[in-house]
């Protein structure tokens, strides 16, 4: 059904574009978030790998969300879609409802959160923003800080799931036919790992039996979009659309991010979606790939 409905993009007409409208709705600053701290209907969720930050001193009002509660693993793939049933259980016990304004955010690291927000859009709920700059921001700017757990109403979420927006590997191929054959006129794959990874020079992951990219390929590391390993607030728009663009992303083809294992990707996915782009993302990613004996691999 998702290979249907995705090798369909390949049939429209690309006709050139202006550059899409921002969606800053996705992105919401410190200041915003520090002014709707007690807004019944915004419900702030901490997202990472584990409790250690969270406990030491989250935003007030936040709620912690277990990366481990929003993906599972399939078929030896790590970090895939559990069922929409399953997510909608996660996120009501956590406060979420259909009216609810979500704001997420990690400690660390972005990713977490940004894969919540790639959740969240595959299960149709569009009120959902990342805090820009997360945890490390609002600390630096000595805001308040809490550490008991408040809490919770259960919410009440009704799953739309958008099977559109996660492509699978019959349709990878596909792109990756086309991407090579006709690189001007196809959607565009984005490979969201270090250049060493695409390069196939270096491996992060004991997941990937050969190293290298999807043939057809564009590389664009998902850290070249904040604005420091340090300070994981996003570029300005104009650095982004730069950026993007110089991997021969534009407003007429549709964008397909993968990583190793569709962390990564997830940021280059609310990135570009938040850039107003037509965002997809490989959630088996190049695990998947490199495992998958038909699949070939470019160095």
């Amino acid at each position: 059904m998702k290979t249907r409905l995705f090798c369909s993009l390949l049939l429209l007409p690309l006709l050139s574009a202006a550059a899409p409208a921002l969606r800053s709705d996705m992105l919401v600053s410190t200041a915003w978030l520090a002014q709707h701290l007690n807004d019944p209907k915004v419900v702030i969720l901490h997202v990472s790998r584990d409790r250690t930050a969270y406990d030491a001193g989250h935003i007030p009002g936040a709620r912690f969300l277990a990366l481990s509660e929003i993906v599972v693993t399939r078929d030896g793939i790590l970090n895939e879609l559990p069922p929409a049933a399953a997510l909608k259980s996660v996120l009501e016990r956590a406060g979420v409802s259909d009216d609810s304004r979500v704001i997420l955010y990690g400690d660390a690291s972005v990713l977490p959160a940004t894969r919540a927000y790639f959740t969240l859009d595959y299960l149709g709920h569009d009120a959902a923003a990342l805090l820009d700059g997360g945890l490390s921001k609002w600390k630096s700017e000595s805001r308040p800080l809490a550490k008991e757990t408040p809490e919770v109403k259960e919410g009440r979420l009704t799953p739309r799931p958008r099977p559109q927006v996660v492509v699978e590997i019959n349709a990878v191929k596909d792109l990756s036919f086309a991407a090579t054959n006709a690189p001007a006129s196809s959607p565009v794959l984005l490979d969201a790992r270090t250049a060493g990874e695409f390069g196939g020079a270096t491996t992060a992951s004991a997941e990937i039996p050969r190293p290298g990219h999807i043939p057809g390929a564009a590389n664009v590391y998902w850290m070249q979009g904040q604005a420091s390993k340090d300070d994981m607030s996003l570029l300005p728009e104009a650095s982004l659309r730069k950026l993007y663009e110089s991997a021969g992303v534009t407003p007429d083809r549709p964008v397909i991010t993968y990583c190793n294992t569709g962390m990564q990707a997830s940021q280059s996915y609310f990135t570009l979606k938040y850039l107003g782009y037509d965002a997809h993302m490989y959630d088996g990613s190049f695990s998947e790939w490199s495992n998958a004996k038909d699949s070939p691999v470019q160095k």
